[in-house]
């Protein structure tokens, strides 16, 4: 079947029980056994829920994966990825990472004994000279978060396994819609499930996705001990908005492209940031890389500095001032004082995260009034 036929179908088969066409709601939190050390499919919903089992199967299949396990929110999906690393290990990141990924690896995992390090994903060789004996795990995103650089995935899953590490690849901003990091060699895919698989910002949620069996049962082992579940009743909603997910995507990228190619042209914007565009040094890899489009997500800075980018990020009325990304709302915000103010200033700065730099999340909404609302912030 189809990527989309798929996103309806596989884990929302009808209801055998009464032919209900949408599965139902399942909020027990235990189940009854069959006996006195008898285990039945289902026994806490910490270990296991019908509702959640059904939106596991359906991620897995549009990433391609032997199976998945959806968590609380995205942190706690990274969180349990990263438990797999033990004290004394290095977790070597990209540079063009979400915040809270930065605060989990600097500031909570260090705490364990696992040391942390960034280096630019999109440089291979750079890449290579920063993995060190110790190291365990390699963290990417493409497109990164905020700066959109395009990493190529199936040459640094391929590095990765050179040195015996394991590759994990954040997938939030691309999604199964347009990139499938499993098919390019990866060995984990992370989903903050509450952008583009939710997409319309009413649910929490993260979710791991792997083709290895065995890795699988050692990251569910970590979740069903540390317990940072994916609730039913938000289960029921990332089902629902995975039914729409292609089309979404579709739609926001095609929007996404025409503000990029408007702002690379006004005269208030210093720089754009989009992998759509030519100009961005890593559109060939994009080109190939992402299937259907380059992503609704990109960045661009404006002639005046911190307070500038303030203003205008403060002064859109359909773009709302707000943190998260992927839904049917169109978002804007302003990563140095938002997303990434979890970076120690330093840092964020020599990462390339400038006090000038805005992010927009890009909606459903008509792309011309879309483009209407920028102009208006920007004049």
């Amino acid at each position: 079947m189809e990527f989309r036929t798929r996103a309806i179908h596989v884990g929302g088969e009808r209801d055998p029980q009464t032919g209900a066409v949408v599965p139902p709601l399942h909020l027990a939190s235990t189940f009854v056994q069959p006996g006195a050390g008898e285990w039945g499919e289902f026994d806490y919903s910490r270990s296991g829920n019908p509702t959640r089992k059904a939106v596991e199967r359906t991620i897995a299949s549009l990433e391609g994966g032997c199976g998945a396990l959806c968590f609380a929110s995205g942190m706690a999906a990274t969180h349990c990825a990263t438990m797999l690393l033990e004290s004394g290990d290095h977790l070597l990141a990209g540079t063009d990472i979400y915040g809270g990924s930065y605060r989990l690896f600097h500031k909570i995992l260090n705490r364990a004994g696992v040391r942390v390090s960034l280096a630019a994903a999109d440089d291979l060789a750079g890449l290579e000279q920063a993995i060190t004996p110790a190291t365990k795990m390699l963290w990417i995103e493409s497109p990164g978060n905020p700066l959109m650089s395009i990493t190529d995935i199936r040459a640094c899953a391929e590095l990765a396994h050179q040195h015996g590490l394991l590759l994990g690849v954040d997938n939030t901003f691309a999604s199964p819609v347009l990139t499938r990091p499993l098919e390019l060699g990866a060995d984990i895919v992370m989903h903050s499930a509450t952008k583009y698989l939710g997409g319309h910002s009413d649910l929490l949620g993260g979710a791991l996705v792997v083709k290895d069996p065995e890795l699988l049962q050692r990251l569910y082992f970590v979740q069903n001990a540390t317990g940072a579940v994916l609730g039913p009743l938000e289960c029921f909603l990332l089902q629902r908005g995975i039914k729409t997910l292609e089309l979404r995507m579709r739609e926001q990228c095609r929007t996404a492209q025409r503000i990029a190619e408007h702002l690379a042209e006004h005269p208030a914007v210093t720089r754009v940031l989009y992998p759509g565009l030519p100009g961005h040094p890593g559109h060939a890899i994009a080109a190939r890389q992402m299937d259907r489009g380059f992503g609704a997500m990109l960045s661009f800075e404006v002639d005046g500095g911190y307070e500038r980018a303030k203003h205008v990020a403060e002064h859109t009325e359909l773009f709302q001032l707000a943190v998260s990304l992927g839904a049917v709302e169109s978002l804007i915000e302003q990563p140095a004082s938002m997303s990434h103010a979890s970076y120690d200033r330093e840092d964020r700065l020599a990462h390339g995260i400038r006090d000038e730099l805005i992010r927009i999340s890009v909606g459903l909404e008509h792309p011309d009034d879309l483009i209407a609302d920028l102009n208006r912030a920007l004049s």
